[in-house]
Order: structure tokens, then sequence, then C-alpha cells
């Protein structure tokens, strides 16, 4: 299956992605993993990002599709993939579909994961990382720590990173509801959408994903 997967910040993607990918038996691409690769390797396409990123601006949509043209054409990706991050607006869903087209293909399906705005702030601003060790994670309402802003797990100080504020989320939401949702339009249009909902522990929403992938 070829699959893009959609949502807004703090709706899980990530997670659902990896056990989608998982249960699916195709690669999970995502932007920040083809960011992240070819920065490191040093390729051509990583060299201009990396120059856009120091200057302090957006890598342009032609760098970020050439990553993404390039990665979905890797032998692992020969019989699907999913895609997390990508396309993020509809120049580059556009230029998803002309890829596809090329190679006498098309997507399966864009799984629209639904999550209300409230809840939403609630996840991510509730976020609290140790800074001792950043893998040490809680959150004030889902896994608050014993005492609070001490870490459960090396008593260092909890702390809200500056991304995770209210405010910073509310802009983050602005930007998805203006440069990505149209996006989701564009897939509607095509008989391509299947929403679901992202309440609920991680393996209910993957159950529900997988359900509604069957489906349709």
């Amino acid at each position: 299956m070829r699959i893009v997967l959609v949502g807004p910040p703090g709706a899980g993607k990530g997670t659902q992605a990896a056990y989608l990918a998982k249960n699916l038996a195709i690669p999970h691409i995502s932007t920040g993993d083809l960011f992240r690769a070819n920065i490191s390797q040093g390729t051509p396409l990583g060299q201009k990002a990396q120059e856009y990123m120091r200057a302090g601006q957006l890598v342009p949509d032609e760098v970020t599709i050439g990553m993404a043209k390039d990665r979905m054409e890797q032998p692992d990706a020969a019989d699907g993939f999913l895609l997390d991050g990508f396309p993020r607006n509809l120049a580059q869903a556009e230029a998803l579909d002309g890829i596809l087209k090329a190679d006498g293909l098309k997507l399966d399906a864009v799984l629209d994961l639904e999550v209300p705005e409230d809840e939403v702030v609630k996840r991510i601003a509730g976020r609290r990382i140790c800074r001792n060790e950043s893998s040490h994670v809680f959150h004030a309402i889902y896994n608050p720590p014993k005492t609070e802003g001490v870490c459960d797990a090396c008593g260092g100080e909890l702390y809200q990173r500056e991304d995770d504020s209210e405010e910073t989320v509310r802009k983050r939401l602005e930007v998805y509801h203006s440069e990505t949702e149209p996006i989701i339009d564009y897939y509607k249009a095509q008989g391509l959408v299947v929403t679901i909902s992202a309440l609920g522990k991680v393996a209910e929403v993957t159950q529900r994903a997988m359900a509604a992938l069957d489906r349709d």
C-alpha cells in the first residue's frame, strides 16, 4: 500500500506511523528522517537543505520533494510506503502525484488522524522533559511525576520546552490549518481520505486505522 498520513501536531502521527508501517510491512518515510539522513550523508540535497537551515530559512519545496522522491525509489519501497510529514502543502501533494504517475503508480489512501484542537494543546503543552535525560518524558495530566517538577527516574528538574508552550502550539496549529489542511480537501476530491479519531490508547488508534484501511 502507498499511504499518506496526515493530522495536526500532537495527533501521534510518528507513533502511529511506526506501528502501521510494521503491520503493513512497508517502510515508514518521515520528513525528519529524510532530512537527517541526507544531511548526515552529505548528499547534494542534504547540503542544500543545510544551507537554508543555517541561514534560518525554510527549506524550499523542491529540496524536500527531491529527498522524498529519492527515498521512494529505494528497493524497500517498491511495494509501498507510508509517508509521514510529506506532503506538507498543496505544491508537495501535486508533486507527489506527478512522481507516482510517472511510474504508473498512485496512492491507495490518505489516513487523516482527527484530534480536537483543545486536546492537541493539552497533549503538547502538558509535556515535561527532564533536564538530565531528555528521554525521561512526563505529562502534567496523562503521566505526572510522583513529585511535581521532579523526574521519577533520576531526580532531575522537569521543564516545559519553549516549543511546547500553549502559545507556540497554537501558532503551529495555525500553520497546519493554512498550509497542510488544504491537502485533505485535495485528496478528498480523489476519494482517498480515510478519517479516524486519534483519541484513546495507542493500540486502539492503530486498530482503528488498520480497520479503516482494510475497509478502504
